[in-house]
């Protein structure tokens, strides 16, 4: 019988400039290019700003769920990734993810963890 693993989540926190972290807008242009060049499939999304200028986004997507949450006043932000590896192993795809994420904001990691559930 073969080994299924259902997929890698990735959970990170990096720092920032505030401006990045600030611009909801920018990020849902970005995450909606991403999801389309990695052929992923977007079922739902929810942004929310708060009065600080941070914002929390979290992206339904049929193969799971990408989220950030960014504290522009401490110039650090939170984001995850699950990829579920139902039709296709899509490791590749969360690592490429968190890697673009980090070059879209200008972050400096400052935790990862990778979880292969």
């Amino acid at each position: 019988m073969a080994t299924y693993t259902p997929g890698l989540h990735v959970l990170a926190t990096f720092s920032a400039p505030a401006a990045p972290l600030t611009d909801a807008a920018a990020c849902q242009a970005f995450f909606d290019a991403q999801i389309q060049a990695l052929a992923l499939c977007k079922v739902g999304e929810a942004y929310h700003r708060f009065d600080n200028g941070g914002f929390t986004a979290v992206v339904a997507l049929t193969e799971s769920h990408l989220s950030i949450h960014t504290w522009p006043e401490y110039g650090l932000a939170t984001f995850d990734v699950f990829l579920s590896n139902y039709r296709r192993d899509n490791s590749a795809a969360v690592r490429q993810l968190y890697a673009a994420t980090l070059g879209f904001f200008g972050g400096q990691e400052q935790s990862l963890t990778e979880v292969r559930r």
